[in-house]
C-alpha cells in the first residue's frame, strides 16, 4: 500500500518553509499531496488557482508531489484521496499547541489518519505567510522567502 501524505494549508502564499517540509516529506512518503484548503469565510491574498499553479510549477519535476484544492474537512479529503498521513510543519512550541487539538479532531473524523510533524529547518522558521503578505502588500521584496516570485500588488486586485 502506498504511503500517501496530505500536506494541507491555506498556503497564502506557499513559503520556503513549506517547500522544506514537502521536500523532506517526499523522502519519507511515496506521495505527498499539497492540499490548498478553501475557506469561504476568509479573504485570500492570492487567488487559490494562481497559488495552485505557482506551487505546481515548483514541483513540476517531482512526480511524487501533486497540488490539489479542496473544500470541507481535511480528514474527509484525506480519506477521499487515500492519504493515511497528514504532514504538518512546526516552527515553534506555539505551532505545536495549535496543531495538537487539530490532529486529535482529524483523527476523530478519520480514525485511519495519522498526523506526522516535521520541525521546520531553523533558518526558515521565523517567517510566516502573514509576515510575507504584509511585507509584499506594502511594496517590500519577499523573494528570499518564496520559491517563486509574487505578482505585483496591483495585479492582486
Amino acid at each position: 500500500m502506498a504511503r500517501i501524505a496530505l500536506f494541507p494549508g491555506s498556503f497564502d502564499p506557499f513559503t520556503n518553509g513549506h517547500l522544506d517540509v514537502v521536500r523532506r516529506g517526499a523522502a519519507l512518503f511515496d506521495e505527498v499531496i499539497i492540499a490548498i484548503g478553501t475557506n469561504s469565510s476568509k479573504q485570500r491574498y492570492l487567488p487559490v488557482e494562481r497559488m495552485q499553479a505557482l506551487i505546481a510549477a515548483v514541483f513540476a519535476d517531482e512526480p511524487r508531489v501533486t497540488v490539489r484544492t479542496f473544500k470541507g474537512l481535511t480528514a474527509e479529503f484525506a480519506r477521499e484521496v487515500g492519504a493515511r498521513y497528514l504532514l504538518r510543519g512546526l516552527r515553534n512550541s506555539l505551532d505545536f499547541e495549535y496543531e495538537m487539538p487539530i490532529a486529535y479532531g482529524n483523527q476523530h473524523v478519520n480514525t485511519e489518519l495519522e498526523t506526522v510533524f516535521l520541525l521546520t529547518s531553523p533558518t526558515l522558521g521565523a517567517v510566516s505567510s502573514t509576515i510575507i503578505r504584509d511585507i509584499h502588500r506594502y511594496g517590500g521584496n519577499v523573494d528570499a522567502f518564496l520559491p517563486f516570485s509574487l505578482p505585483p500588488v496591483a495585479e492582486l486586485g
